[in-house]
């Protein structure tokens, strides 16, 4: 089993939801598909079809996150220094508009480009891992290639 490279935070988060769906979810959905029943007629009844597939979606997510938390391999990015690699915080600067934007790289199950962590296998990351401060790194896009200069590599 190939192992899961994660960062405290992002393990963290992972663990928590794990535990939200199997202490609230599953007792809440138990006892509205347990209500729908109480309705009669189960082939017409939406509300116990609703209550079933939702059912589906966390017995679904629990199992894949008990599978991802299995695997897990804690990256503390703190005893890190040095070129861009797995859990570093990179700000880098757009070299067309000088735009500014800080992005941590991280594993697939804790990325959220909204929240500033970059998948570790997106183009942008792809493209950061290895160079240092003032290094130019060039991304291909749809809208054709960007160019970033890494101004800051912090190990947090």
């Amino acid at each position: 089993m190939e192992k899961i490279p994660l960062t405290r935070g992002g393990f963290d988060r992972l663990d928590a939801e794990l535990k939200h769906l199997k202490t609230v979810e599953r007792p809440s959905i138990i006892r509205a598909i347990a209500e729908a029943r109480e309705h009669g007629d189960l082939s017409e009844n939406a509300e116990y079809h609703s209550a079933k597939e939702k059912q589906s979606f966390i017995e679904g997510r629990v199992k894949e996150l008990e599978g991802v938390i299995s695997r897990a391999e804690i990256i503390d990015p703190k005893k890190m220094s040095g070129a861009v690699k797995f859990g570093a915080t990179v700000t880098m600067a757009d070299e067309d508009t000088d735009e500014e934007k800080t992005y941590q790289i991280v594993g697939e199950y804790e990325a959220s480009i909204e929240a500033g962590r970059l998948n570790m296998k997106s183009p942008i990351a792809r493209a950061l891992i290895g160079k240092n401060v003032g290094d130019s790194a060039e991304v291909r896009t749809p809208g054709g290639l960007k160019s970033y200069e890494i101004i800051e590599i912090a190990y947090k």
